[in-house]
């Protein structure tokens, strides 16, 4: 799938099953693939330790994106990123 990100900032972020989860605020890119890696729910904030708990609380791991046209979709669990049993809470089920 490509896309422009320009295109998916302030995106609704919905799960395949329908429950909204937030919109689009910023991306994590790997410099070294050049591939988006997590899409943030919240702006990264300044501080190191803020923002290793915004990444960790509030991103969505780019591989669990099913599809992005008018809305962003993401798929429910972690096995893209190869994490092991999904929690009950949602957001932590597509977040590190």
């Amino acid at each position: 799938m490509t896309t422009k990100l320009s295109r998916m900032y302030g995106m609704d972020i919905f799960t395949d099953s329908g429950k909204f989860i937030g919109n689009a605020q910023d991306f994590i890119v790997d410099v070294e693939s050049g591939e988006v890696s997590r899409i943030l729910i919240e702006a990264l904030p300044g501080g190191k330790d803020e923002a290793k708990k915004s990444i960790r609380d509030k991103s969505i791991l780019y591989a669990n994106v099913k599809s992005v046209e008018d809305v962003i979709v993401v798929t429910k669990g972690l096995a893209a990123a190869g994490k092991g049993a999904p929690n009950s809470d949602w957001i932590s089920q597509v977040c590190l």
